[in-house]
């Protein structure tokens, strides 16, 4: 092969390999840190602790009722922004889209000030008997008001990119707006709603700024993954570190299984 060819061949691979390389390596070494440190920590001892099993069953169904609660009132909203233009649609996206960039201790400022008992609907919830903060539904809402943005966005992103023809040939045959929404757009989309579904899951499942702030910290009620390994964290670290393995464990495993569910049944093209 030529010399120059070899260049040629060259330069491409490490205009991308080198920073591909590097990125991944970024990326990769924390976890790895921590899966070698967190089994050094003595696993097995900490998931006897009932704190630790209790923070982990939390973290599990509530994330899974979050993301339930998200797709029931999320994908009609997604489905809406994406379908029908309307005013200040912009000015409604911009504020659904906040809470992804928003810092999850705003987050659960805002969600304090405006249901906690002195809140902006404190008075009305508690005239009802209904008291949000410190409680296990206060772990839900606020999981829901930081992950649901995603799954809105990326089903809402869904729902646009199907091509206008085929919505017309299904008014054309006369389809209704219901027949059109479950048996068209819903399959279209199913993808970037899985992924949405994906990201929105784990996004609860890590969270902790907005939980901290709204629900608090109590073993068994409130206290997550999260915010046992925040107190694991200024009591032992070794307790911290066994957490920290587990809930990367139990996050892996479900990416990878949802991973490869989009794979079996959605088709790739």
């Amino acid at each position: 092969m030529p010399y120059h060819t070899r260049i040629h061949q060259i330069r491409p691979l490490l205009g991308f390999f080198l920073p591909g390389a590097l990125t991944g390596i970024l990326l990769s070494a924390p976890l790895l840190v921590l899966l070698f440190r967190g089994a050094d920590a003595g696993l097995q001892g900490y998931l006897a602790d009932p704190s630790v099993l209790d923070a982990a069953r939390l973290s599990l169904w509530t994330s899974v009722i979050s993301l339930l609660v998200t797709l029931v009132l999320g994908t009609p909203l997604a489905y809406t922004l994406a379908r029908w233009s309307f005013r200040y649609k912009n000015w409604v996206e911009i504020f659904i889209d906040l809470p992804i960039v928003l810092p999850p201790l705003v987050a659960g400022i805002g969600l304090l000030l405006t249901f906690g008992r002195n809140g902006f609907f404190g008075a009305g919830l508690d005239s009802l008997g209904i008291h949000l903060p410190f409680t296990t539904a206060a772990v839900i809402f606020a999981q829901t008001f930081v992950s649901a943005p995603l799954y809105i966005r990326a089903a809402r992103l869904g729902f646009a990119n199907i091509p206008p023809e085929l919505i017309e040939a299904a008014y054309t045959d006369g389809a209704t707006e219901h027949v059109l929404f479950w048996r068209i757009m819903l399959p279209l989309a199913s993808r970037a709603m899985l992924n949405g579904m994906i990201l929105s899951w784990s996004r609860a499942f890590g969270e902790f700024g907005a939980t901290i702030i709204f629900a608090g910290n109590l073993q068994g009620f409130t206290q997550t993954m999260p915010l046992a390994i925040f107190q694991g964290f200024e009591v032992n670290l070794g307790t911290a570190l066994g957490i920290s393995l587990l809930l990367i464990l139990i996050s892996g495993v479900v990416l990878f299984a949802l991973r490869k569910v989009e794979g079996e049944t959605i088709p790739t093209g």
